[in-house]
């Protein structure tokens, strides 16, 4: 039940930070939170990642309803097998996914805010980058598949190492 209430605080957290932007910011408006490196910038977008495949509103909303369906069924079967990193990853996707699932299905586009940006000066001339603007759910996403990636990586090396073991059993070599 806990790893719903990780995806259950993600989502909120993320609606309410979504509804202060729409309520407080006009569209497209910046406020300085730390110079120009982090900026809150009220932004609307109607694709996916980094604003790829525009316009796409169905298609994200029966993508995501099957993905949200098979994080449930995984999350279940995580947390029967005793796992604890990947069901918490699990929640913080499920999270995230709801979080810009209910943008698309109410108002046709997710609302992002997060904006960050590089200087680069020791190039000539400098050289300058713009992150993709973002939200709390995308964070949350990113956070999530980082920690499947530990949670596998850290499997895999428990795995090489009891199959090393049990190699070195077999082999009869007896330790005095």
């Amino acid at each position: 039940m806990k790893y719903y209430i990780i995806a259950f605080v993600v989502l909120v957290l993320d609606q309410v930070t979504k509804w202060v932007i729409v309520n407080r910011l006009m569209l497209n408006e910046t406020r300085s939170v730390i110079g120009e490196f982090f900026q809150i910038t009220s932004h609307r977008n109607k694709g996916a990642a980094f604003g790829i495949l525009q316009n796409q509103r169905w298609f994200f909303i029966v993508v995501t309803i099957l993905v949200v369906i098979g994080i449930v069924w995984y999350l279940k079967k995580t947390v029967d097998e005793g796992k604890r990193l990947l069901p918490i990853a699990l929640g913080l996707l499920l999270g995230g996914a709801v979080g810009n699932f209910v943008d698309r299905a109410l108002f046709g586009e997710v609302v992002d805010f997060l904006q960050f940006n590089f200087e680069f000066n020791w190039f000539n001339p400098p050289i300058y980058y713009t992150f993709p603007i973002f939200n709390l759910a995308d964070s949350a996403i990113v956070i999530g598949v980082a920690l499947v990636f530990l949670d596998a990586l850290i499997s895999w090396r428990r795995e090489a190492k009891e199959s090393a073991q049990s190699t070195k059993g077999e082999s009869g070599d007896v330790q005095p």
